[in-house]
C-alpha cells in the first residue's frame, strides 16, 4: 500500500466542465463512477498500481450526484458514496459534486492569544432556530454573530457540523467527515459564516470526530469488499483494536492511507475553510482502546502518533490555531510539545474543574460544599501553563447524558429562581476569573434551562426576561479581557488561594500577571445562603481595593440586595468587607 502522500483524492472539479475522480480501494477488482454527468452509466476508473483508482469525466458540473461502483474480488458490486465527498444529499443518499472555490476577499483574521480567548460552545441546529419545524442553519447562526460580539465572545466552538445519520443530532455520529451537513446549509454557507465571524473579530473552532466513524457506517464499512474477522475493512481496525463505545468502528491509525484521510480532513478545515482551531472529540479513545489513562496494555501508539501529526499540521497551516483535546485523563502529556514526547495540543478540554464546580454548586445543603476540592482544581496547571485547559460550568456533555444545565440542577422545579440565578453567577464568575481558557455554553448567559438536546431551540425570550443576568455576563467577560484596563491579572499565569473557610463557606483567590495596580485581582466568593458581615481576609497590598463586580447588584436582578460597599480599605495586609448570600466580589486597585 502507498506510503507517500497521495494528492487530489476525492472528486475534483475543473473549470473546463470536467472532474477528476480518485478513490482508494486496494482490494477492489474494479472501480467505476456513475452519476448525473454520464446519465448514471458506469465509467471505469484506472488502477494507479498503489491501491488508488482514478479517471477524468466530462460534463461534470457542481450539484450533480454520483456514486462509486466497486467490483469486489468475489465479483459482486457495491454502490458506495465517496468517503471524501464534500456534500451528500442525505446520509443515505448520494455524493454531490461541489465547487469548492470561495471568495475569501481580504480575510486575514488571526485569533487572539489563548490567554485572551473567551469561547462560546454552540450547536448549529438549536442555537438560533427561527422556524421551529426546521433545524437551525449556518445562516441563522450568522444572524446572531453581532449578539455574540456584543457579549464579548471572541471564539466560537461549534459542535460537529458534518453529515449526520439523521436530520437532527449532536453531530458526533459522523458518517462523512468531509461533507458539511446539507440541512445546515452546506459548504458555501459555512464558509460565509466563518468569513462573517472573522469580520466581527470572532474566531471559529470546529469539533472533529476521529475516534470512531458512524456507528452507521454502511458506506465506509467494508468499502471495497475486503475485511478480516468480519471487521470493517480497509478504513478500520479489523481486530480487538476496533472496539469503541460506539461499535467496532475505530479507524486504523496505522494504515498510511487512513492517516492521510484524517490528516487531510484536518487540513481541509484549517486551510480550505479558514477555521481557527479544532477540538478533537474524546481523544482518550483515540489513544487507548479502552479509554483509559496510564494503561499501556491497551494504548494505541499509532493513535498517539496521529494526534502528534494533527497538531503539527495545524500549527504549520496556522501558527495561531488552537487545537484542543477533549480528554478525561487530565494527562499533562497531551499538551506537552512533541519534542518531549507530548501530543502537542494547545489545551485540553478536561472534566476536573467543571464537574468539581458543578458538584459544589448543586449541593442542596451549604455544609456539603467541598471548597477544599474546588481550591485544588483552581490551582491545577498543566506543564506550568495555566492556559493549557478549557474550563466551563456547562457544556453539551455536562448538560445532558442524564444531567441538565447547571441552573436546572440547582433548582429542578424553578431553574430561574433566585438561588439558581445567584449560584449560576458564581459558576460563571469562577469560569471567567480562574486560570484557563473560559467557555460558555449556548444560552447559559440568559438562564436557558433543561437538558441539552438536538431538537429544542434556545428560548431567546429569556435574553429579555433575564436581561440583568445577561448584563452580568457581559461585565464578567469585559473584566476577563481587561477591557477597562484594571483587571490584567485575569489573563495572567498566576493564582493563589488567599482565604479558605470551610465552616463559613468563604473562598478568596488572587490572580495576577506581573502584579501591581491594575493587574492584581482578588475574587471573593460566599458559598453560603446568608450575608457575611464585617468579614476579614488578607490582601496582597494595602490601600483602596475597588469592587469591579458585585453579583448582588440590583441591576442584575431586582430581587438582589446591593449588599456591600463599592470599595474596601486595606490597612497593612487585612481588609474588612460585607458580601451578600451566594455572591461574588471582584476587586482591583486603580493605577
Amino acid at each position: 500500500m502507498a506510503k507517500t502522500h497521495k494528492k487530489a483524492v476525492g472528486a475534483l472539479l475543473h473549470h473546463k466542465g470536467a472532474a477528476t475522480f480518485r478513490v482508494w480501494a486496494p482490494f477492489a477488482q474494479g472501480v467505476a463512477v456513475t452519476g448525473v454527468f454520464n446519465n448514471w452509466a458506469k465509467l471505469p476508473l484506472a488502477s494507479e498500481g498503489d491501491g488508488y483508482w482514478s479517471v477524468e469525466a466530462d460534463k461534470a458540473e457542481p450539484g450533480q450526484e454520483y456514486k462509486y461502483v466497486i467490483t469486489t474480488q468475489q465479483g459482486g458490486e457495491l454502490y458506495k458514496n465517496d468517503p471524501r465527498s464534500l456534500q451528500v444529499t442525505t446520509a443515505a443518499g448520494n455524493s454531490v459534486l461541489v465547487d469548492d472555490t470561495f471568495d475569501w476577499d481580504t480575510d486575514t483574521f488571526t485569533p487572539p492569544p489563548v490567554a485572551q480567548q473567551v469561547m462560546y460552545e454552540l450547536h448549529i441546529g438549536t442555537f438560533n432556530r427561527p422556524d421551529p419545524s426546521a433545524v437551525g442553519t449556518f445562516a441563522d447562526a450568522k444572524e446572531k454573530l453581532d449578539y455574540l460580539a456584543s457579549l464579548g465572545i471572541n471564539m466560537i466552538e461549534l459542535m460537529p457540523i458534518t453529515s449526520m445519520s439523521m436530520d437532527r443530532g449532536w453531530g458526533y455520529a459522523t458518517q462523512f467527515i468531509y461533507a458539511l451537513e446539507s440541512l445546515y446549509g452546506g459548504r458555501q454557507e459555512f464558509m460565509e459564516f466563518v468569513k462573517t465571524a472573522h469580520s466581527k473579530g470572532i474566531g471559529v473552532i470546529v469539533d472533529v470526530v476521529y475516534n470512531h466513524i458512524g456507528p452507521d457506517t454502511k458506506d465506509m464499512w467494508q468499502f471495497d469488499g475486503w475485511n478480516e474477522n468480519n471487521g470493517g475493512g480497509i478504513y478500520f481496525y479489523n481486530d480487538w483494536r476496533a472496539e469503541t463505545p460506539w461499535g467496532a468502528t475505530r479507524p486504523d491509525y496505522g494504515r498510511p492511507e487512513v492517516r492521510q484521510y484524517l490528516l487531510d480532513n484536518a487540513t481541509m478545515w484549517l486551510h480550505d475553510c479558514h477555521v481557527d482551531g479544532l477540538r478533537l472529540d474524546s481523544t482518550i479513545f483515540l489513544r487507548n482502546v479502552k479509554g483509559r489513562n496510564d494503561d499501556p496494555e491497551h494504548d494505541l501508539e499509532a493513535g498517539w502518533g496521529l494526534m502528534q501529526q494533527i497538531t503539527s499540521v495545524a500549527k504549520k497551516i496556522n501558527s495561531a490555531a488552537i487545537v484542543i483535546a477533549e480528554d478525561v485523563g487530565c494527562n499533562p502529556y497531551l499538551t506537552k510539545p512533541k519534542t518531549e514526547g507530548g501530543a502537542g495540543f494547545s489545551a485540553q478540554w478536561e472534566v476536573c474543574l467543571p464537574y468539581t464546580l458543578r458538584n459544589v454548586l448543586k449541593a442542596v445543603d451549604d455544609r456539603d460544599r467541598n471548597l477544599t476540592g474546588l481550591c485544588n482544581e483552581l490551582i491545577r496547571c498543566y506543564n506550568g501553563d495555566a492556559f493549557q485547559r478549557v474550563i466551563y460550568s456547562d457544556s453539551h456533555d455536562s448538560a445532558a447524558n442524564g444531567a441538565a444545565r447547571l441552573n436546572q440542577e440547582i433548582s429542578p422545579t424553578d431553574p430561574g429562581n433566585i438561588f439558581a440565578r445567584r449560584r449560576s453567577l458564581i459558576a460563571t464568575a469562577i469560569v471567567l476569573t480562574a486560570p484557563g481558557i473560559p467557555m460558555l455554553f449556548q444560552g447559559q448567559e440568559f438562564m436557558e434551562d433543561g437538558s441539552f438536546n438536538d431538537w429544542q431551540g434556545l428560548d431567546w425570550d429569556k435574553a429579555t426576561r433575564f436581561a440583568g443576568i445577561l448584563e452580568a455576563h457581559k461585565h464578567l467577560i469585559a473584566l476577563r479581557k481587561n477591557q477597562y484596563n484594571n483587571s490584567r491579572g485575569l489573563s495572567g499565569q498566576s493564582v493563589a488561594i488567599l482565604h479558605l473557610n470551610e465552616e463559613a463557606k468563604m473562598l478568596a483567590y488572587h490572580r495576577w500577571d506581573q502584579g501591581g495596580t491594575g493587574d492584581d485581582v482578588i475574587v471573593i466568593i460566599n458559598f453560603a445562603n446568608h450575608a457575611q458581615k464585617d468579614y476579614w481576609i488578607n490582601f496582597p497590598r494595602p490601600g483602596a481595593w475597588h469592587v469591579r463586580f458585585n453579583s448582588d447588584w440590583k441591576g442584575y436582578s431586582r430581587d438582589f440586595k446591593n449588599t456591600g460597599a463599592d470599595s474596601i480599605q486595606v490597612d497593612g495586609d487585612r481588609g474588612m468587607f460585607t458580601i451578600g448570600p451566594y455572591a461574588v466580589l471582584i476587586l482591583s486597585q486603580d493605577k
